[in-house]
């Protein structure tokens, strides 16, 4: 090989390379696509570690201060694109709403309450529900 040959060949950047590789262009933008969303998550972990990290003084970053809230989501969103999930399953097994909290557990911190504290508790357990007032008899 000669030295033209050798420059013609190491002047091929990742996208040439890309391009001569994978035919198809369909796969090529999934390739490209995934090396997007591989940029955002990177870019996105890296703001919410500063927005988290304390870094030493010698390296001159001035600390952030903002709110993480949209990169957080930004980074969460990523993450499902990659089908990650970051939300915490329920322990119990029952994978429904209600914040992974069992009936017998919801009992136990309805009477925990009603013995610390002077309320009252009302349970529904089937709709519909009508709330009526009763006549107080000192009202006369």
């Amino acid at each position: 090989m000669t030295e033209d040959q050798k420059d013609k060949v190491e002047k091929k950047g990742l996208i040439k390379k890309l391009k001569e590789s994978v035919d198809d262009k369909e796969e090529q933008l999934a390739i490209l696509s995934t090396f997007v969303r591989l940029g955002i998550l990177i870019w996105s972990g890296a703001i919410l570690t500063l927005a988290y990290v304390e870094l030493p003084p010698a390296l001159q970053v001035p600390k952030q201060d903002l709110d993480p809230t949209f990169i957080a989501s930004v980074f969460t969103g990523v993450l499902a694109t990659f089908g990650v999930q970051a939300g915490k399953k329920a322990a119990n097994g029952n994978g429904g709403g209600g914040g992974g909290i069992s009936k017998q557990d919801m009992e136990r911190l309805i009477e925990a309450a009603a013995q610390t504290a002077p309320t009252q508790t009302i349970r529904v357990e089937q709709a519909p529900v009508k709330i009526v007032s009763a006549k107080d008899d000192t009202d006369s």
